[in-house]
């Protein structure tokens, strides 16, 4: 999760009808599938947690990966998974291959989250509670941020080059804290929040300039990631505080 990327967008296609060139009411149309299609990620990876945490054997394996050397194993596996599903989703236009792409992103998302909700509901004293705060200050901030652009109508495409290299320093940093045994602390789960927000902006800036009429699934993807993101590092304060 920490290592998470701004997704890589597709390229124009000549034959594209872009969402920057539809009616208003045409425009309303995309959003509503968009983000339709994020509040059914959410529900799915609601679902696929549940799952997932109902297996003693995937709760101790994804557990005992979280030690050292072995974290960063999972990372790299998590990237190699979600940038082939992201791949897949932006390179094809085939609907049902989409939708795949889309579920194997949600179901690997899921797995990465098993060590800290399982921590955070079953070793804290208030897990729940914190689980239910972080989840709607997440979705506060997501909703929030995402209202700021549509409504404003700003291009953020301009943050694509400062959110890369803060992501690649953030990797840097999270790789050193492995190796070397330092704690991150609450001022770097901080500042991946902002780095969240601001891909959070960058994502919802470019439904209209970047995707075509029919790009729904890629387009909720791209900002299923940003707000998961977002999600783990709230979760990861709110259980600082603990």
């Amino acid at each position: 999760m920490e290592n998470q990327l701004p997704n890589q967008l597709p390229e124009q296609e000549h034959n594209k009808v872009l969402v920057a060139s539809l009616s208003n009411i045409e425009r309303v149309a995309f959003y509503k599938k968009t983000y339709s299609h994020v509040a059914g990620g959410v529900l799915v990876f609601i679902l696929f947690e549940y799952l997932l945490l109902q297996s003693d054997t995937v709760v101790e394996f994804m557990l005992s990966m979280t030690e050292g050397y072995k974290w960063l194993l999972m990372l790299g596996g998590f990237m190699l998974a979600t940038n082939y599903a992201e791949s897949m989703a932006l390179r094809t236009t085939d609907k049902s291959k989409q939708y795949l792409a889309y579920g194997i992103y949600i179901f690997f998302e899921a797995l990465i989250f098993v060590p800290l909700i399982y921590i955070a509901a079953y070793y804290m004293e208030s897990g729940p509670e914190i689980l239910n705060q972080a989840a709607i200050v997440t979705l506060t901030l997501f909703t929030g941020l995402s209202a700021a652009v549509l409504v404003t109508k700003k291009d953020f495409s301009f943050l694509k080059t400062g959110l890369t290299i803060g992501f690649f320093i953030a990797i840097g940093l999270i790789v050193a804290g492995t190796l070397f045994g330092f704690n991150l602390g609450l001022w770097f789960s901080v500042g991946m929040c902002l780095l969240a927000g601001g891909s959070i902006l960058y994502q919802t800036s470019n439904m209209v300039s970047k995707y075509g009429v029919e790009d729904y699934i890629p387009a909720a993807l791209g900002l299923f990631a940003s707000l998961m993101l977002l999600f783990w590092y709230v979760l990861r304060i709110f259980m600082s505080r603990d």
